[in-house]
């Protein structure tokens, strides 16, 4: 089910010769995470992202983009993402399949202007392709879903490659490094930048204040955790995604690294922060390695918020680790609790609004009643014989 987004609106600037079409600086990146983090509201962002998927296209919105341009097929037609669809629904304009050579033709800043199926700067022709409407992305997803049935075949026959190999998972766990941050007997959080992750960490608000759970943020997991407020305890990933504010947070950092060669691809900017960490060497994927080292330290439940583990999210990401995800969750089942979709389980009948207009109506009662009767008018009689006073008091300073 797709996450609801408001319409955003949308502004069609113009130059002071009134071109057509949508006009903003251009923002270019080929991993649309990282571009992300730059994109400002009224901007175009030019990507390259075969089968835009749901995460995506609602960090571009978060970001109120002006336009999507797309170097690859917004739509493949393997399955159907959800992308496309969410910058359709949200009024953003989106160009399919413009080539490769808009990243030689356009630089980061450079005033573009996108025209039906085209992409100007000034008046060069820089990019063309095709223009997604409602319309074809409806039609593309209908010829996508016919290749769900291959991609599940794919999917079944990686997971069993991936247990004869890693089948020792479900026995042995993993080797879990030394950490300060004691998880023993604990309920332990563990946060990703998943589906619907906000939402539900605001849910989870009274479940926190109770528990005080151990907070880990996987990679931007640990964004979220600084933005919702908590301070994470410790940060696990390849360090691709969080930002150097997170990681100067005060946590524990544990770089994800290859169980075959020991390869840590993050620990380069760890160092490079003079920033203290320790290495875990451990297969699938980083948010596997948050469970089972939360398994391995002794919690007593782990609490997950935007994990990825549904027949969507796996195609979205097209990743054969998801084999992975699969056996971690057979290892620390009987103890993980997934928060995914609990905003949608549970939400707060009263408002804000709702309870402040109650509390006003609660006072002027009470000082209708107060002004009614004789006590009340006795109080009030007092009331002003002392600010009479004040008064006095205050005329003798000056």
């Amino acid at each position: 089910m797709m996450a609801p987004f408001l319409k955003l609106p949308i502004k069609h600037r113009s130059r002071p010769d009134d071109l057509p079409g949508v006009i903003g600086p251009a923002r270019l990146d080929r991993r649309t995470k990282n571009l992300t983090k730059r994109l400002r509201m009224g901007e175009v962002a030019i990507i390259d992202h075969a089968d835009l998927d749901r995460l995506g296209a609602e960090a571009l919105l978060r970001q109120q983009v002006a336009a999507v341009v797309n170097v690859a097929p917004s739509i493949t037609g393997r399955y159907p993402n959800l992308g496309p669809q969410l910058l359709i629904d949200a009024g953003v304009p989106l160009v399919d399949d413009v080539g490769p050579d808009v990243f030689t033709k356009v630089s980061e800043g450079t005033l573009v202007r996108l025209q039906g199926d085209t992409v100007y700067v000034g008046d060069e022709v820089v990019a063309k392709g095709r223009v997604q409407t409602a319309e074809t992305v409806a039609e593309a997803m209908t010829v996508a879903k016919d290749g769900i049935a291959a991609q599940l075949q794919d999917f079944v026959t990686n997971t069993l490659e991936y247990v004869k190999g890693e089948g020792g998972l479900l026995v042995d766990g993993i080797a879990a490094p030394e950490l300060r941050t004691k998880m023993e007997g604990r309920h332990v959080l563990v946060v990703v930048r998943g589906n619907r992750f906000r939402e539900d960490l605001a849910v989870l608000r009274p479940y926190i204040r109770e528990f005080k759970p151990v907070m880990v943020g996987v990679d931007g997991g640990a964004d979220a955790l600084l933005e919702a407020g908590y301070l994470p305890d410790v940060i696990v990933g390849d360090m691709d995604s969080v930002t150097d504010e997170g990681l100067h947070c005060g946590a524990e950092l544990v770089v994800h690294a290859y169980p075959n060669d020991g390869r840590a691809p993050g620990q380069a900017r760890v160092e490079r922060l003079g920033l203290p960490s320790v290495v875990c060497a451990a297969g699938g994927t980083s948010e596997d390695v948050a469970l089972l080292m939360a398994d391995a330290k002794g919690a007593t439940l782990i609490v997950a918020v935007g994990t990825h583990n549904t027949l969507d999210e796996f195609l979205d990401k097209g990743r054969a680790g998801y084999a992975s995800t699969w056996l971690t969750r057979l290892r620390v089942g009987s103890k993980l609790v997934d928060a995914k979709g609990v905003s949608r389980l549970y939400r707060q009948r009263i408002s804000g609004w709702a309870l402040m207009v109650l509390v006003l109506a609660a006072c002027t009662t009470i000082l209708v009643v107060m002004l009614a009767s004789p006590a009340g008018q006795i109080f009030f009689t007092y009331l002003g014989a002392q600010w009479d006073g004040v008064k006095y008091w205050l005329s003798g300073l000056f």
